[in-house]
Parts: structure tokens; sequence; C-alpha cells
């Protein structure tokens, strides 16, 4: 009996998470969609803003894949919308034909910055420890 209490426990638990987690990105959509830009945009922004100086700023789209929780296709779609935007650019690694490089523009990086106190806001709102429901 213990094992089931313990196993419902951690049921609980995960779908917790997961309800805080689906919660938090549609308040991340909602306060972005004014600037064009949803919750998984301002990902991939956000790690291009703080991408290593030393690769001038880009990474490659294969390293962004695990780091934005997206598929490889949903991911290549996003970047395509976003480079159509003028908030990235992509170019072809030098090193290997078959990589992608993806960089922020100016644009890219201007809009980044304007957006991420919202961002950021919404996550304390969310997940900060002085919450009710916490």
């Amino acid at each position: 009996m213990a094992v089931k209490t313990a196993d419902a426990r951690l049921e609980e638990r995960w779908r917790g998470i997961l309800a805080v987690h689906a919660r938090t990105m549609c308040e991340i959509d909602r306060a972005l969609h004014p600037h064009g830009l949803g919750a998984s945009d301002f990902e991939v922004l956000d790690i291009l803003a703080t991408a290593a100086p030393e690769e001038g700023g880009q990474c490659r789209v294969q390293n962004l894949v695990g780091r934005v929780h997206l598929s490889q296709s949903a991911l290549s779609r996003l970047i395509a919308r976003l480079e159509k935007d003028g908030l990235v650019e992509r170019s072809i690694c030098a090193e290997d034909r078959r990589g992608v490089w993806v960089a922020l523009t100016r644009r890219g990086r201007d809009l980044h910055a304007e957006v991420l106190p919202l961002q950021r806001a919404v996550l304390a709102r969310m997940l900060g420890d002085d919450r009710g429901d916490a």
C-alpha cells in the first residue's frame, strides 16, 4: 500500500509540474504576443543572446534542439520565421557543411532586450517563492 501511495504522490507532483509549465508558457505567450513573439521564439532569442562570445554570439541549430524542447522540424520552422522577421540570420558552418549557425541580428538583440523584463516578470510571478499557491 505504501508503494501505491508513493506512486500516487509522485504522479500528482509530476502533473503539478506539467500544469505550472503549461500555465507559465501561456502567460509568457500572452505577455510577448504584442511584440510578435511567443514563448518558444523568446527561448531561441534568449539562448542566442547569451551565446558564448568566442563563438561570435552564434549557436549551431543542432545545439538548440535540446535546449528549446522542440522537434528539429518545429525548431527549423521557428528559426525560418525569426529569420523572415529579421531577428536572426543563418549561415552554413564552414567546418561541417551540413551544420547551420544561427545568430541574432541587431534587431533581434534589441527586441530581446525590450521583452526580457516582460518574460522575467512572468517567471517571477508564476515561479516566485512568494506565491500563495506554491
